[in-house]
């Protein structure tokens, strides 16, 4: 588990989102949403999850879950194809839905540090949200130990019970091109 450190593309993408908030929302793909899953699809789902117009299986089962778009695989069927808009309607849509359940299951979620809530919505998006409510960094979180909680985030890392490297800088501290969930988490805090 690598020591998550705040940096300054962390703190430069949470900023850019905050600059453009209205009273915690922000226009993305044409709809109003709050800044914690424009700063989560902008930054950490997108960029991590890569966009594929086109039905593919799960590498790492070789099969289901089918996905699509920005990793998308709620009612998604072999042969199934989306534009660019349809996919950014979607990735909206079902973080929306992510983000309702983790409003369910952590108390006071809409006052939790912007960061660490981008952080549980890239999460939960990626493991699913029974998943991300039952973990320890959701526990951590709702006792308000942040850098905790975030560094918790990382041991999710495995996928088809094989640790991909893929998965270990996502968590992390990214790449590269890319924020780790995990930089993001610490830069806001």
């Amino acid at each position: 588990m690598a020591k998550l450190t705040s940096t300054k593309r962390g703190k430069a993408a949470i900023a850019g989102i905050v600059a453009i908030a209205v009273g915690g929302l922000v226009t993305f793909s044409g709809e109003r949403v709050p800044d914690d899953v424009a700063l989560a699809a902008t930054y950490l789902t997108k960029p991590w999850e890569g966009r594929h117009l086109k039905a593919y299986a799960d590498p790492a089962t070789g099969g289901a879950p089918w996905t699509i778009c920005d990793g998308d695989t709620k009612g998604v069927k072999p042969g199934l194809v989306e534009t660019p808009a349809g996919c950014d309607k979607r990735t909206v849509q079902r973080m929306l839905e992510f983000r309702v359940q983790l409003v369910r299951c952590i108390p006071g979620f809409d006052k939790k540090p912007l960061s660490w809530r981008a952080m549980m919505n890239s999460l939960s998006y990626n493991i699913g949200t029974g998943a991300a409510c039952r973990s320890t960094a959701a526990r951590l979180g709702i006792a308000g130990r942040y850098v905790e909680s975030c560094q918790a985030a990382t041991a999710f890392n495995k996928a088809a019970g094989r640790v991909f490297i893929g998965l270990v800088n996502r968590r992390e501290m990214g790449d590269a091109r890319r924020i780790g969930e995990g930089e993001l988490c610490v830069s806001g805090l």
